[in-house]
């Protein structure tokens, strides 16, 4: 296992992110996993999706995992959310171990997974009133969560009137309604077009900014794990293991306009050395079936 914690020489950081990364070390470690390893049973035998992954992750910091696929990326996140128990090794929050889901692990799907019978408003509320919570408190805190992701407007409409980005935003409202210590995001943009996807980013780091919460996104988008993240989490395939830890070297605020930055550009051809080397491409050959006259050829 070659993993590094901080920023590879190749990779050279101004001194003022240097200086981020300074002050980020000196905040408490919110999350720690040690030596997590998964494995499943199946006709031809063991399958090993995560071995003996280690990482930590510390208060309001944003990383990014990112890796092949069938490296286990969501196996990984379902694990810190507490809906899948890892074969060995733990997870722990705030020095506590995660032994199954709890409201200090806030979830963004992928799907959207709104209740289509409940208006914005009340889906916002559901976590708080299946903790027991009520009344015009829990609404008006409901309402401030709405207002933070910019969809007020829209509190009593339902999920079928909202758009897509519209409806995760209203995820990510109902995850945070409930003040987690965590964010935990399974590629939670991957199905909006390019310009929501956008949209979702910047709206998504508006909200880190403004929440004491340390979020942990699983991406197979490269631009995006660099755009948004502190660190990036990279992960091999078969089985699942840390390869590398990046720090990313691009300047905040982020703005769509550092991606054309030298370190954007560095990082992001990194990241593809890691996860698409050149020999992967090389030694597959696909079986020659010509459907075309011969002599038909194109370049």
């Amino acid at each position: 296992m070659t993993h590094s914690i901080s920023l590879p020489s190749y990779l050279e950081q101004s001194p003022e992110v240097r200086e981020r990364f300074d002050r980020l070390k000196q905040r408490d470690v919110l999350l720690e996993i040690k030596n997590l390893t998964k494995t499943f049973e199946s006709n031809d035998g063991t399958i090993t999706a995560l071995d003996n992954v280690s990482f930590r992750a510390r208060r309001r910091e944003f990383i990014s995992v990112i890796g092949p696929s069938g490296c286990g990326k969501s196996t990984f996140i379902r694990i810190l959310a507490g809906l899948e128990y890892p074969s060995s090794g733990e997870v722990r929050l705030d020095d506590e171990e995660v032994s199954g889901p709890c409201p200090n692990r806030g979830m963004v799907f992928q799907g959207y997974t709104l209740f289509p019978w409940l208006t914005v408003k009340r889906n916002v509320m559901f976590g708080m009133n299946m903790a027991g919570h009520g009344g015009t408190e829990t609404e008006s805190q409901a309402m401030q969560w709405i207002d933070l992701v910019g969809l007020s407007k829209f509190a009593n409409a339902y999920p079928n009137q909202l758009s897509g980005g519209m409806k995760q935003r209203v995820a990510i409202a109902r995850a945070l309604a409930n003040q987690p210590r965590i964010l935990l995001m399974d590629e939670p943009f991957g199905a909006l077009d390019a310009q929501t996807r956008a949209q979702m980013q910047s709206y998504l780091l508006q909200i880190w900014k403004n929440v004491d919460i340390t979020i942990l996104f699983i991406t197979h988008d490269l631009e995006e794990a660099i755009y948004l993240a502190d660190r990036i989490l990279v992960l091999k395939a078969h089985p699942g293991e840390v390869q590398e830890v990046i720090e990313v070297p691009v300047p905040r605020p982020r703005s769509p306009e550092q991606f054309i930055l030298p370190e954007f550009l560095a990082t992001k051809r990194r990241l593809e050395e890691l996860i698409h080397p050149k020999n992967e491409y090389e030694s597959q050959e696909l079986p020659i079936i010509r459907m075309t006259p011969i002599g038909d050829d194109v370049e």
